[in-house]
Formats: structure tokens, C-alpha cells, sequence
């Protein structure tokens, strides 16, 4: 089965300044800003949907009930119905759900054995649109991994390893994560264990943060600087205890792939590899 990993979602208290952050320094784009549609999305508290060309990120609104921060993923099948056949067939605690008609990309939803929920969607498929049908773009910044942290890394890397035909990538034996690429997009599945956050306030099992390739990192760092120069509302989100933040920001960057960790305006951690 061919599987792209193509979907990202961000739920954000000021999902507009969020989208923006993403355009500004990382060259992502929407797909037809200033319409009447994406005007409507705006007044409603609806979302915005950018893209790097190849991942497609929709910044969601927060409603009542929702946690901010990075929300789910999404997977593009070449074949859906094989997809959910191998899901009920293997894990038949996993639910797979249809959703409704105005997602730009879910047209079902499915969650893994620990609950991490995911969007689930076929090329051709009638909710499709927005950033997920334009052509495809090569980029010099774009999306390179998500980190997934959960309990048993072994069993969830099992799951969608086997459900979507992801290759794992090789690590070192003394590696506790798992790395599935489809080629472009590595969802790396990690332990989550709570003495990782002594000394720090604990974040529950879910996505920890999304990383980025770019051609020079020192060009994104002074890119960065020079938008929060003229736009303080850009600035990263401050850990009132100087110790804390600290902590939290060696776990992000105890991933293999970052260079540069930062956090967006929203929170949203975020780490740099060079290509």
C-alpha cells in the first residue's frame, strides 16, 4: 500500500497568527488567501490550512472542549478500503469513523491502540480540497518528522508500520524510538515515561512536537529574529521557571533529527534539521 504522510493539525487559541508564523519563516502556504471562503473560515473561528508543498497543516480554531497544541495527523492511502480492511481485521478495538463533509482532508477518522487519533483520506476522495488538492511543490523549508510519544512504542510502531506499509528506518540498537518514513515524512513513535519530565510539568502521551528541514538553520534563526523584531505578538512562549523550560527543551532535543529547537507563538514545539 502506498502511504503518504500528509496532514498535520494544530488547534491554537489565535489559529490566524499561528498560520501566519508557519508562512513567515517557513514559506508554507494557503491555498487562496484572502477569498470569501477562507474570510468565512476566519469570522466563524473555523481554520486555516497551509502547505509546504507535500504536508498539509490546518490550523484549527479552539472550541470549547478542544486541547491547543498539535491535535493529529493524517495519512493519504492509495487504497482506504484495504487501509480500514488490515485496521479491523488486526486491531479490532481500533474504531474508524466517517467524518463529516467540510474536513479539507479527513474523510475518516481512526485512533491506534493507545488512542492517538489520526485522519485517514484517499486521493479523489469528494471532501478533498483547499492545499490538499493543489499540485505538488518542493521547497527549501518543509515538514521532516512528527514525534510521537506513547507506552509501548513497539506495539504502535507494529500498528502502523503493518497497517500503512511505512518503512522503519535503522536506528541504533541502544535507540528506544521507532522511525517510519514513508520516503519524505518520518513519524518517529517514542517512549513516553513520566520520570522524563522530573523537575518540569508533565505532559500527557500524544504528539510532542514537529520538525522542520531547512537549507541553513542559522538563516531560519535570523529569519525568526527579524519577524519578532517588527512582530512581538511572533515571540516563543516563555516557561516562567527558567529550570522548567529548560527540561523541556532537552527532551525536544534529544531528537535525532533536531539541531535548533523553538516554539511557535502558539507553543508549538518545533525543531530544525539541516538538509
Amino acid at each position: 500500500m502506498l502511504t503518504r504522510i500528509q496532514h498535520a493539525a494544530i488547534v491554537s487559541e489565535n489559529f490566524v497568527r499561528e498560520a501566519k508564523f508557519y508562512e513567515a519563516v517557513f514559506g508554507m502556504k494557503r491555498s487562496r488567501p484572502g477569498s470569501a471562503e477562507e474570510e468565512k473560515a476566519i469570522r466563524t473561528n473555523y481554520a486555516v490550512s497551509i502547505s509546504d508543498g507535500y504536508v498539509g497543516v490546518t490550523v484549527i480554531g479552539r472550541k470549547p472542549g478542544y486541547v491547543p497544541g498539535l491535535h493529529h495527523f493524517g495519512v493519504d492511502v492509495d487504497d482506504v478500503d484495504e487501509a480500514m480492511r488490515r485496521i479491523k481485521k488486526n486491531y479490532p478495538e481500533v474504531s474508524v469513523l466517517k467524518r463529516p463533509s467540510n474536513r479539507p482532508f479527513a474523510t475518516y477518522g481512526a485512533h491506534d491502540p493507545e488512542g492517538n487519533y489520526f485522519d485517514l483520506t484517499q486521493e479523489g476522495m469528494s471532501n478533498r480540497r483547499d492545499v490538499y488538492i493543489e499540485q505538488r511543490r518542493e521547497q527549501p523549508r518543509r515538514i521532516h518528522h512528527l514525534k510521537l510519544r506513547v507506552m509501548n512504542p513497539a506495539n504502535i510502531a507494529a500498528f502502523y508500520r503493518d497497517s500503512f506499509d511505512l518503512k522503519e528506518a535503522d536506528k541504533a540498537l541502544e535507540d528506544p524510538n521507532y522511525y517510519l518514513t514513508d520516503g519524505k515524512v518520518t513519524l518517529i513513535i517514542a517512549p513516553w515515561k513520566m520520570s522524563d519530565f522530573e523537575g518540569a510539568g508533565i505532559d500527557r502521551p500524544g504528539l510532542e512536537h514537529i520538525g522542520f528541514t531547512v537549507e541553513d538553520v542559522a538563516a531560519v534563526k535570523k529569519d525568526l529574529n527579524a519577524l519578532r523584531e517588527v512582530d512581538s505578538q511572533m515571540n516563543e512562549r516563555i516557561v516562567s521557571e527558567p529550570s522548567e523550560g529548560e527540561r523541556r527543551l532537552a527532551l525536544i532535543a534529544s531528537c535525532r533529527h533536531g539541531e535548533h529547537q523553538l516554539s511557535s507563538p502558539d507553543g508549538i514545539f518545533v525543531d530544525l534539521t539541516e538538509q
